[in-house]
């Protein structure tokens, strides 16, 4: 199984079916497509994975599924029994992969990623998220569980960036999602396994590299978080992403990974280079597709103290207060604002909230308040008719 793939004896077939697969995905504005030896190929719809069809797909057909998908680098996936590529359908559309063994043959997950680079406005993110874009300078995090959408965030503020700045990014990824061509920027997009050798690698080099701003998809190690954190010490805005829920966990995440006689050093470095936290959860609208719900963290004074002090657990409070001014919001009031515009239902509100017994209590006094001056606008044609026939008769009297 390990020889090397003869191009010649392919004959594509099981690709053409898989593009069938990925166009019924995009048509029906799936996020996933799930190939899977031994069973039907299925699509994740608005957050459920739904049957494709009933076909099954055999042992043989997964294996020549992955020989015509990697061609060369098939025996990359039979040596390290998985791999990560992308797979281009169309001009539209491109799909990043993760092609595994497991115990019934060869499974494949396709993610989907629109060619169209997308905006915060298109993507109804928070506005303060492109003041972020704007900094010169500093690290800007974008969280949440996997699939919340973090990497289509970060594509919009590169797109932003490369729009309205003359700067040089670099971006270091695995694999390469959003194509990026230069517009006011330069962009230089490198593959950990094809064009690095890790995130910490290129990391170090891109600091050798005259970059503006630099995106790192994940940081997953010690060594890639403190580079990170250094590169936004000296003079670069550092753009990343964790498998964090909220700000206040990513706050302690990155303080948590160093040894406890370090902790004191970090928490003044984090304190100085973060600038801010932008925590995705996705939930489910009344029309039945999905939105995100957004935390926002911006840095001030008060941030940075708590940061010092080692009291995160005070940064959800801090946010709260801070929306009017900083623009700064926490998950339930996203959640509150998202209910009040009629995107979201109460229910998911409430299950998709931080607190559900604070969530609970904001939507008891918002319907309250909401039913109170739908009581008044309806005493208003009311009181009008009563008005005009006071005048009528006061015309009638002074007749």
């Amino acid at each position: 199984m390990a020889e090397s793939v003869n191009i010649s004896e392919l004959t594509f077939e099981m690709t053409k079916k898989l593009k069938f697969y990925l166009s019924k995905l995009v048509e029906h504005k799936g996020s996933d497509l799930h190939v899977k030896t031994g069973t039907t190929i299925r699509g994740r719809i608005n957050g459920e994975i739904l049957p494709f069809s009933k076909e099954i797909l055999s042992y043989q057909e997964g294996l020549t599924l992955a020989k015509e998908l990697l061609r060369g680098r098939f025996t990359e996936l039979v040596e390290k029994k998985n791999i990560d590529f992308t797979f281009k359908l169309n001009d539209e559309y491109r799909f990043r992969v993760n092609m595994f063994f497991q115990v019934d043959g060869v499974s494949a997950v396709f993610r989907t990623i629109p060619m169209v680079l997308p905006t915060v406005e298109a993507l109804h993110l928070p506005l303060v998220i492109n003041s972020l874009c704007d900094l010169s300078r500093g690290l800007v995090l974008v969280t949440g569980p996997t699939g919340c959408g973090k990497t289509t965030t970060l594509a919009s503020m590169i797109n932003r960036i490369n729009k309205t700045q003359k700067k040089h990014i670099i971006t270091i990824e695995d694999p390469v999602e959003f194509i990026y061509k230069d517009n006011g920027c330069v962009v230089n997009q490198r593959a950990i396994g094809q064009d690095a050798l890790s995130f910490s690698d290129a990391l170090r080099a891109a600091l050798r590299e005259d970059p503006d701003v630099i995106l790192v998809g994940e940081m997953r190690d010690l060594e890639t978080i403190e580079t990170a954190m250094h590169a936004a010490e000296t003079g670069h805005l550092v753009l990343s992403t964790l498998h964090t829920v909220d700000a206040k966990e990513t706050i302690g995440r990155i303080i948590g990974m160093f040894p406890g006689s370090e902790q004191n050093r970090i928490k003044m470095s984090l304190a100085s280079v973060l600038q801010g936290v932008i925590a995705q959860r996705l939930v489910k609208t009344v029309d039945h597709g999905r939105t995100a719900a957004v935390e926002i963290l911006v840095k001030n004074a008060r941030i940075e103290s708590l940061i010092l002090e080692g009291r995160e657990t005070e940064i959800p409070d801090a946010l709260k207060e801070g929306k009017e001014v900083y623009k700064t919001q926490t998950f339930d009031q996203a959640l509150l604002d998202l209910y009040a515009e009629g995107k979201i239902a109460r229910d998911e509100a409430i299950i998709a909230s931080t607190s559900r017994n604070d969530i609970t209590m904001a939507l008891d006094f918002y319907d309250a308040e909401k039913a109170q001056k739908g009581n008044r606008k309806n005493d208003i044609p009311n009181n009008i008719q009563e008005l005009k026939a006071y005048d009528n008769d006061i015309i009638d009297l002074k007749k």
